[in-house]
């Protein structure tokens, strides 16, 4: 008779959500209180009650650690159905530039920019934690708008739609975070709706009465 092969062990003890998401707001907390030169491994592990070893297992670096602490505050964003392209865009520059707001996520966000203008590896880990996974909401308002028929359906080249929605993406995003935390200006809902006035329908409808 046949023995059965034993079930393979799992090495290690399993990854706990509560401890991530106890080191993730400490990693947050710790930044803004100390910034990004005085902030260390130590100082997350000593806030979040668990030990040094523990970070290490999930995260090789102070840097990463930080990535995926900013992103999970993105991941809060949300686009709800509002019934129109044009209050999709205005709803969603709205939600994002309070997000901005958050002392967290601002302090956070320009920390790890910052650093990655000399750091390629820090600048791609940016890219895939938070960029790549927002980009969710370009593509759920296009689906959203070209059901409604607001916007032509996709041409079946999926290397064109990607490069939209990139635009897209870098567009809104761009526009949001510069006014936000470059120059400093509130985004409410007069300027969100220029933007998306802008965006939708191009510069001459800017100068209409």
């Amino acid at each position: 008779m046949a023995v059965p092969a034993p079930s393979p062990r799992r090495l290690g003890r399993p990854r706990s959500a509560e401890a991530d998401h106890a080191i993730l707001d400490a990693t947050r907390g710790a930044l803004v209180e100390l910034g990004w030169s005085k902030l260390t491994m130590g100082h997350v592990a000593t806030r979040a009650g668990v030990a040094k070893t523990t970070l290490y297992r999930r995260w090789a670096h102070k840097s990463e650690l930080v990535v995926d602490a900013v992103a999970v505050l993105f991941d809060e964003l949300e686009l709800p159905d509002r019934g129109s392209l044009r209050a999709d865009i205005e709803g969603v520059v709205l939600s994002f530039a309070a997000l901005l707001e958050r002392p967290e996520t601002k302090t956070s966000l320009m920390a790890v920019v910052a650093e990655s203008t000399y750091d390629t590896a820090l600048r791609a880990r940016i890219g895939e934690a938070i960029v790549e996974r927002q980009k969710r909401l370009v593509l759920e308002g296009r689906e959203r708008a070209q059901a409604r028929g607001e916007l032509p359906p996709d041409s079946g080249n999926g290397e064109e739609t990607a490069r939209v929605v990139d635009l897209i993406f870098d567009v809104i995003a761009g526009a949001v975070v510069h006014r936000s935390l470059v120059s400093g200006e509130a985004v409410d809902e007069v300027w969100a709706r220029s933007f998306t006035t802008l965006l939708l329908d191009g510069l001459a409808a800017t100068s209409r009465p």
